[in-house]
Order: structure tokens, then C-alpha cells, then sequence
């Protein structure tokens, strides 16, 4: 939105790629690999496929072209 505001399911996506970025719950320099963030980030995606506001973001955006806030 033009005034800076992030809607909740904004917020929601936003903390889900921050737990992906961040190797999910790990202790202070404990290594990720590879496979275990490409496990969050799918386990985050299919958790997010199952919320009524991502299925219509991906609808409007496949009918508009456009992206959809709610």
C-alpha cells in the first residue's frame, strides 16, 4: 500500500520467509544445509497454499495479470 502499511497476510508471508531465511529454529552458529532450507521454504509454500488469501492472490493474478492486497 502507498502509505507503508503491510496487511496481516502480508505480515504472515513476510515472517514465514524470515523463518526460511533464518534455518527455521536453530541455536547461534549451528549450520543449515542446503536440502533443510529447501525443506522450510516448502513447508512454508504448502503451508501458505492452504490460507484462503494466498489461493485468492494466485486467482486474481492468473484472471488480472495484476497483484492482489488483501
Amino acid at each position: 500500500m502507498k502509505a507503508g502499511w503491510i496487511s496481516e497476510h502480508d505480515a504472515k508471508i513476510a515472517k514465514k520467509i524470515g523463518y526460511v531465511i533464518a534455518g527455521g529454529n536453530r541455536y547461534d552458529g549451528q549450520t543449515v544445509t542446503e536440502w533443510e532450507l529447501l525443506d522450510l521454504e516448502r513447508e512454508g509454500f504448502m503451508s501458505l497454499l492452504g490460507e484462503p488469501k494466498t489461493q485468492e492472490r494466485m486467482q486474481h493474478l492468473l484472471m488480472t495479470g495484476k497483484p492482489l492486497r488483501n
